[in-house]
């Protein structure tokens, strides 16, 4: 059968017990009937102000409930969610919203003052919603709150396709920010299809069933997304709680606190939580060591992490806080997911940057051969399920991105992998900051991940920057641990005696701050204008 997303949100509406909770926020709790109702009387309400099938509504929201409520209303309206980076400012906030076409955005009443100054820029815009968070209705918004408050609250009289679409725009670290188009059946195949794949749940294969499955389970997982709902790793693995009739629990603190989310942990009972490596990680097991004892884990189940790499050091110590849970490392990115996923349990841990290759994955070489297991070449890891149309008016990248091998359709973001003897792809990483130095390749995550095996180092990052003799020498950033001293010398040694030589960084600059985005990601291109910049000081 095909798939579309609003008619799984409308089977869900029927199937899910209704006082159970869908969105859980602090003390704030939307029951499924609640929920069901609200997108349904927002699908409404969208449709009623002009909105047609196709139509981008733009979503300028920290993690919190009406996040999840508006992409639903998309969904159940046949309009497309389009993310916004909260971070974003001026230029880069226009340019999202030109660049997706969005004709409604949908925002706290924080960023007002910002959207306020664009307004003129977006002449595409036709309605802008503000929801309550406190802040004055701003005079060229409407309230979100009745919107969704009134009206039937009945499923909307339409029919829909398995065409619609979903936008996810990409972080933009190497170039500007492309929004990646997934149609809704593909969406839902490769979140597992009704099924949970960290859980080795199956797909259904009907709504029917789907129904079925979430009247016999009764309420679902709670999960919490710690990284932000705008990107991939936290929106797509709340779809997978969500569309099994389950809950999602936000926080509210505007900036990560490792100790909000552990409380709500225990306060909500939640089963599960989604990061981003080692930038929640850490944070999140030095909480746990201040106050050694003091938070409820018994519900937590497991916590997955996508995006960067997770170190095994970290992991360990996690489970010593709680053994019973499983540590499930995914490799995917914003086009695709599933490329591989390793898991850490007491009885057992990965290797870091090593994943089980997943189900329709290959590796080719940039010749289009598949690389041989066991033969040390590095390849391009290639995605062939379920994978989005390509890019939102980007025709060149798609082409680029999206290519035919052999007659399968593949998605190769550019992540660059070995695949050993035993059929496990060892990640060595993103093409676009491969750094090419003397002739010889060095992926940075290999180093990074190095550089933060040393006691003393909290994150590290590694660039490439212009070099004469080099070509581009190998420059370490690191950020250290609270009160930890280290000297360059020492870091640099650190690496040499466990990489090969022209992997070593030529210097290692110490900095008060990677920089991570709330995705956990970094900018390499700023990091390394900042290291071209420390480089030429010292040298003056």
């Amino acid at each position: 059968m095909s798939w579309n997303l609003g008619d799984i949100f409308d089977t869900l509406g029927e199937a899910v017990p209704g006082d159970s909770a869908a969105l859980l926020h602090g003390e704030r709790a939307v029951s499924w009937t609640a929920f069901t109702r609200r997108t349904n009387n927002l699908a409404a309400a969208l449709r009623a102000r002009g909105g047609q099938p196709g139509d981008k509504v733009a979503l300028y929201l920290r993690n919190r409930p009406e996040y999840l409520e508006a992409t639903v209303a998309c969904f159940k309206a046949r309009l497309v969610h389009v993310n916004v980076n909260f971070r974003y400012l001026g230029d880069e906030l226009r340019y999202i919203m030109d660049d997706a076409d969005a004709k409604f955005v949908v925002f706290a009443g924080e960023f007002a003052e910002r959207l306020d100054a664009l307004r003129p820029r977006l002449p595409r815009v036709q309605a802008y919603i503000q929801l309550d968070d406190g802040s004055p209705l701003a005079p060229f918004a409407a309230p979100y709150e009745p919107l969704a408050a009134e009206g039937r609250g009945a499923p909307l009289d339409i029919e829909r396709s398995p065409d619609d679409l979903l936008f996810l725009y990409t972080g933009g670290t190497t170039g500007m920010p492309k929004g990646v188009m997934w149609r809704s059946e593909d969406l839902w195949r490769a979140i597992g299809g009704g099924g949970n794949p960290v859980l080795g749940e199956p797909p259904v294969a009907s709504l029917d069933e789907l129904a079925a499955r979430v009247r016999a389970r009764g309420p679902g997982l709670r999960h919490l997304p710690a990284c932000p709902l705008m990107h991939g790793t936290g929106l797509f693995t709340a779809f997978i709680t969500l569309t099994a009739g389950g809950s999602i629990v936000t926080l509210g603190g505007v900036n990560f606190d490792p100790h909000e989310l552990w409380h709500a942990v225990g306060h909500h009972a939640v089963n599960s939580v989604a990061i981003v490596g080692d930038a929640f990680a850490k944070p999140m097991l030095r909480a746990l060591d201040e106050r050694r004892g003091e938070y409820r884990l018994d519900s937590l189940i497991f916590i997955v992490s996508s995006g960067v790499m997770w170190s095994p050091e970290v992991k360990r110590a996690l489970l010593a806080h709680h053994p019973n849970m499983i540590l499930f490392d995914s490799f995917g990115s914003s086009e695709a997911v599933g490329f591989g996923a390793s898991i850490t349990t007491a009885s057992g841990e990965s290797r870091t940057g090593r994943f089980q290759l997943g189900e329709k994955v290959k590796v080719f070489t940039e010749d289009g051969r598949e690389v041989q297991p066991g033969s040390g070449e590095p390849g391009f890891v290639a995605h062939g399920g379920p994978i989005p149309l390509g890019y939102y008016k980007d025709p060149e990248k798609t082409a680029r991105t999206f290519r035919v091998i052999n007659g399968v359709r593949y998605v190769i973001p550019g992540d660059w992998c070995t695949v050993e003897a035993d059929g496990t792809l060892a990640l060595l990483g993103r093409g676009s900051v491969c750094i090419n130095t003397g002739g010889e390749k060095v992926y940075p995550e290999e180093v990074e991940e190095m550089l933060k095996t040393h006691p003393a180092v909290y994150d590290a990052l590694v660039v490439g920057v212009p070099d004469e003799k080099w070509g581009q020498a190998v420059i370490g950033l690191v950020e250290l641990g609270p009160g930890a001293r280290v000297s360059e010398d020492e870091l640099r040694r650190h690496v040499r005696g466990r990489l090969a030589g022209f992997k070593t960084p030529k210097r290692v600059l110490i900095v008060d701050s990677i920089g991570r985005a709330p995705n956990g990601k970094a900018d390499y291109a700023a990091m390394a204008r900042l290291a071209e910049r420390r480089l030429a000081e010292a040298a003056a």
